[in-house]
């Protein structure tokens, strides 16, 4: 069981492109603040130890997922993927 669990769409505009990346639900009242954090994350199943949730710019924290990250899990922008979040 993670600490926080949730399911997104890979897309998180910045900037006026799409990154890779899954937007944190809540992430600013979970952590307590917008600073970059160190979690352990599970995407699909796949489990992404000591990664890092960065500020999405616009007062969230997002979770980029790598193309191998992608591949590993058959999913690309657009496509939902299950997360799960764990505090380090």
């Amino acid at each position: 069981m993670s600490d926080l669990e949730f399911e997104a769409a890979i897309g998180v505009v910045v900037k006026g492109e799409t990154w890779s990346c899954v937007e944190v639900p809540g992430a600013i009242a979970f952590f307590g603040s917008g600073r970059s954090v160190r979690v352990d994350a599970n995407v699909d199943g796949l489990a992404l130890p000591n990664v890092g949730l960065m500020p999405t710019g616009s007062g969230g924290l997002m979770l980029s997922l790598s193309a191998t990250v992608r591949a590993k899990v058959g999913k690309d922008i657009g496509d939902v993927v299950r997360v799960g979040i764990n505090r380090r």
